[in-house]
């Protein structure tokens, strides 16, 4: 199955257009297949006071969070040439809406996959109205329990969605997420409990907590980049740069086809090996016709082209039909 990975540009243009399309064709290169940015418009989703987190006081702690978020947010106008950019490229767009006037812009210029942020996992008319115009959700469920996870999608399900066309991921809602936080082993146990799929967006600094997560089961990774760490911004110093993007993309293929198919069972580049690593029955020392095979005179050794240790049993008590000589194959016929 192929891993689904979203480079997470979120809000790393700073709204500036033309470091937007710079951040496009790094997930271009990188070999993502999406690319994603976050629509919003500050006063429809923060209150006028509203502190900042304490990760988003990087560069001005004396601002508001939505005096932070309107420099942010990005037109209509900019939505449609990143579109545009990004079919010019080939990456697949997509944009977190986080707010139902977003959402309803977004489905407007033909998007159909949603993305929907942990903040709004209990937001039960922001579900219900996503749920009704997506044709796929992604829900993300950073600081949330299985009990809130499971509400949300009967929410979904119940106005549109089905199982097959929503992921779960599983999600630690800070910045970075401490390694002692990121409780890999949920997305197991939420596939267990909804038996849906389940994908996982990454908080973490580094690249090896996303990959380990594909090994886990991940079906989608979301990883936020940026074009430099030293960039202004809340979401930078916590970002991938874009070798890094490259190298986790890398890996991750790399993970997706080593999982293979799950079945055990001998490859091919093995059978050149196999009789080289495995043993046969051998002469331990010159054995005549007519002498008895025992534990004395008989030994494993390498190569295994010849009768198989699983047959020591049967061979011990038997008669050499002909004269051995040391470390030769032994045959009972």
């Amino acid at each position: 199955m192929k891993i689904r990975i979203i480079a997470e540009a979120g809000v790393n243009h700073n709204g500036d257009l033309a470091l937007a399309k710079r951040l496009v064709d790094i997930a271009k290169k990188s070999g993502s297949d999406i690319v994603k940015f976050q629509t919003f418009k500050a006063d429809r989703l923060v209150t006028l006071n509203a502190p900042k987190a304490k990760y988003q006081q990087v560069d001005n702690e004396n601002e508001s969070q939505f005096q932070m978020l309107e420099k942010l947010q990005i037109s209509e106008s900019m939505h449609l040439e990143l579109l545009a950019y990004c079919n010019n490229v080939g990456i697949k767009f997509l944009s977190t809406p986080f707010d139902i006037e977003s959402a309803d812009f977004l489905s407007s210029i033909g998007q159909t996959l949603f993305k929907i942020p942990s903040g709004e996992i209990t937001n039960y008319p922001y579900l219900r109205h996503v749920a009704r115009i997506a044709g796929e959700v992604i829900l993300s469920s950073g600081a949330s329990t299985l009990n809130e996870i499971g509400s949300a999608l009967d929410i979904l399900y119940k106005n549109g969605q089905r199982p097959e066309s929503v992921t779960v991921l599983h999600c630690t809602s800070a910045y970075p997420a401490p390694m002692n936080d990121v409780n890999l082993l949920a997305i197991k146990e939420i596939k267990d409990k909804f038996n849906i799929n389940v994908g996982y967006s990454d908080h973490t600094l580094g690249i090896e907590i996303a990959i380990a997560a594909v090994a886990l089961g991940a079906t989608t990774i979301e990883k936020h980049f940026t074009l430099d760490h030293n960039l202004s911004g809340p979401d930078q110093k916590t970002s991938l740069e874009p070798n890094e993007l490259i190298k986790m993309v890398e890996s991750i293929r790399n993970i997706e086809i080593a999982l293979g198919s799950g079945n055990k069972s001998p490859k091919q580049s093995e059978f050149e090996n196999l009789n080289l690593i495995r043993k046969s029955i051998v002469a331990k020392s010159n054995i005549f016709a007519g002498e008895v095979f025992s534990n004395e005179n008989l030994t494993t050794k390498r190569p295994g082209n010849g009768l198989s240790p699983m047959h020591w049993e049967s061979v011990i008590g038997k008669i050499a039909i002909r004269n051995f000589e040391i470390d030769e194959l032994i045959d009972l016929e």
